[in-house]
């Protein structure tokens, strides 16, 4: 009698949990980097959230955005500094139109919105960030 041998499937390799939290990471970064736009149903409004990334302003102390939405006012729309460098603020926007805007730093930095829907020229020989919303 001859004997068959069991056929022992592969052993499968155990799940890393690595791979969960490096997803999450990296989720959490997209989420935290760039303009969060939130349509609002009850009317045409927009929540954007601004988010100026401590890479773009690493030793920066105060930054506001300022543009078309706040007649480019330097201080109506302080942004928050959060635990891990970065500053954010959200601000209501009425949809159907672009704005034109850009940060200040420390209040003589200008920087762009890495994360924009676009750039247009400024009058300064500079560009501006656009949003569309």
């Amino acid at each position: 009698m001859t004997k068959t041998k069991k056929k022992v499937p592969a052993a499968k390799p155990a799940p890393t949990k690595a791979a969960p939290v490096e997803k999450a990471k990296t989720q959490a970064a997209a989420q935290s980097a760039g303009i969060r736009k939130k349509y609002l149903k009850a009317r045409p409004a927009c929540q954007v959230t601004f988010v100026l990334p401590k890479e773009a302003a690493p030793e920066a102390e105060m930054v506001c955005v300022l543009g078309e939405f706040n007649d480019w006012s330097q201080d109506a729309h302080p942004l928050k500094k959060l635990k891990n460098g970065d500053f954010t603020a959200t601000i209501e926007l009425e949809t159907g139109r672009s704005y034109r805007f850009r940060y200040i730093v420390d209040g003589w930095k200008y920087e762009n919105d890495w994360y924009a829907d676009r750039y247009e020229p400024n009058p300064y020989g500079g560009e501006d960030s656009v949003i569309d919303v």
